[in-house]
């Protein structure tokens, strides 16, 4: 479970933390928060789908159709492909607003285990006691993010308002049979096109057309569970061995950490 501090002078002067190695720490991730910043490269590489959530629909990356997966982190903890969601890329860090403040403060997962006291490890402060060049930079990228999240779940609500979103009917094989997969919602392609003028235009005006057509586009990328899931059985069966190279099997580019981009 994710225990979140801010970062402070008091509580992380003397400390630092590493950069992830792998992806372990997403392997059970079967939904990853988008936004639109990152949506095109998004929707080439993974599905993408609409959550209801109390506040309303969200737009997600779905990384497998069984709860408590993600097909795209190899047993290694190797990533499967040739896109990683920022949700991902600015771990173990995350902004948080506390309750009552107008603007969120920068914070660090303590239980991910990349906090150290060691010397090995990037430091939070230089030696005036300003945040570091690195940090500064992790800053930067998240607060991109969510400022991109913000415009995201504007134009997703009014997708919603628009009457375009429509549960996303789909089976997974299990044990032999076919069990149905709850939760995820689509785009009607149906609705979409029979929008009039008025309407169209009122999606155009809240930045929601990219999202609404991607996600359709998306949709095709369903198939490559079938290759990840041929794929995850490989590397299991061959655990230790490396007789599969994994950077050649997606064409994968993604092989660096913290990369504060949306490419």
């Amino acid at each position: 479970m994710p225990q979140f501090a801010a970062i402070s002078r008091e509580r992380h002067a003397n400390k630092a933390w590493r950069r992830y190695t792998d992806y372990h720490f997403a392997a059970r991730e079967t939904l990853l928060p988008l936004v639109i910043a990152e949506l095109s490269r998004a929707a080439v590489n993974m599905p993408t789908a609409l959550i209801s959530q109390e506040d309303g629909f969200k737009l997600v990356a779905v990384t497998a159709l069984a709860p408590g997966k993600n097909l795209f982190v190899a047993p290694s903890g190797q990533w499967l492909g040739n896109y990683v969601p920022a949700v991902l890329r600015g771990y173990p860090f995350r902004l948080i607003r506390p309750q009552n403040a107008q603007d969120p403060v920068l914070c660090i997962d303590e239980d991910s285990g990349l906090l150290t006291e060691d010397d090995d490890g990037e430091s939070f402060f230089d030696a005036q006691g300003n945040p570091t060049e690195l940090v500064k930079q992790i800053m930067d990228f998240l607060a991109q993010v969510e400022h991109s999240r913000v415009a995201t779940d504007l134009a997703v609500a009014a997708i919603a308002e628009a009457g375009l979103i429509e549960p996303w009917p789909m089976k997974l094989k299990k044990d032999g049979q076919e069990v149905e997969v709850t939760g995820l919602h689509r785009i009607s392609e149906a609705k979409f096109n029979a929008l009039d003028d008025e309407a169209f235009v009122k999606l155009r005006h809240a930045g929601a057309l990219p999202i609404a057509i991607l996600q359709m586009v998306s949709m095709q990328q369903i198939m490559v569970f079938d290759r990840l899931l041929q794929l995850q059985e490989r590397l299991n069966q061959n655990k230790g061995s490396q007789s599969v190279d994994l950077d050649n099997v997606f064409g994968n580019d993604q092989s660096g950490t913290l990369r504060f981009d949306f490419q």
